[in-house]
């Protein structure tokens, strides 16, 4: 809750996913208005571009969706955080069948992204591909695995409950160019990710670093954990 109250709200995608709006004019460039905060009504607003080519995260976008997956796929619409709505049109793959690129058009009378009486059920983070920062992101979790990691059959070690994932580097993130003025010691969340903040040793103005404090629940790979 204290975080909640004091970070600044920021737009990260951490393995992004390249959008090419078709209809959208190629010289184009939208400056959208962002609250920093909605907790703190002091905290202000900022201005994030929005242009023709966005980067989104590849958990945002599947071809052949199950049934409650609500973000984007083949002739899906969902809203951009900020921005406008888009439907996917066509999907672009590598010689391997790998999924490069997708193609959207939008919907220009959706400026803002909420629409009264317009049903749109999924809301995605972007960033736009043009003025986007590179920045590594260090994911840490919990270092163990179980909740009592001595609680171990006789005979085996505890080591054997570290947890393979208590870090994850991911060096090819894209970050929004507000974050150029990120400083140590401030909390910002990435919306729908987590709580991160700027590593005070080794991000660099030319390579940004950021680690993650807190992450945040995502109920679409809770229910697929179920399922």
């Amino acid at each position: 809750e204290d975080l909640n109250a004091r970070a600044t709200r920021v737009m990260a995608v951490l393995n992004p996913l390249k959008m090419v709006i078709t209809n959208y004019p190629e010289d184009r460039v939208e400056e959208m208005d962002a609250i920093n905060n909605p907790e703190d009504e002091n905290a202000g607003s900022r201005k994030i571009p929005f242009s023709r080519e966005l980067y989104i995260e590849q958990d945002d976008f599947m071809e052949t969706p199950p049934k409650k997956y609500f973000r984007l796929s083949p002739g899906k619409e969902v809203r951009l955080k900020h921005a406008y709505y888009v439907t996917c049109t066509d999907v672009i793959k590598d010689e391997t069948g790998k999924i490069v690129e997708i193609h959207c058009t939008y919907d220009p009378e959706t400026r803002g992204g909420w629409i009264a009486g317009r049903k749109v059920k999924g809301t995605l983070h972007w960033v736009s591909a043009a003025h986007a920062l590179d920045a590594e992101v260090r994911l840490y979790d919990h270092l163990f695995a179980v909740e009592n990691p001595e609680d171990v059959p006789e005979g085996h070690d505890y080591k054997e409950n570290l947890n393979p994932n208590s870090l994850v580097v991911l060096k090819n993130c894209k970050v929004e160019p507000s974050l150029a003025e990120a400083t140590a010691g401030t909390p910002y969340q990435f919306l729908r990710q987590g709580y991160f903040c700027l590593d005070s040793k080794d991000s660099t103005p030319e390579r940004l670093v950021f680690n993650r404090t807190v992450s945040l629940k995502d109920s679409w790979a809770k229910m697929k954990n179920k399922g």
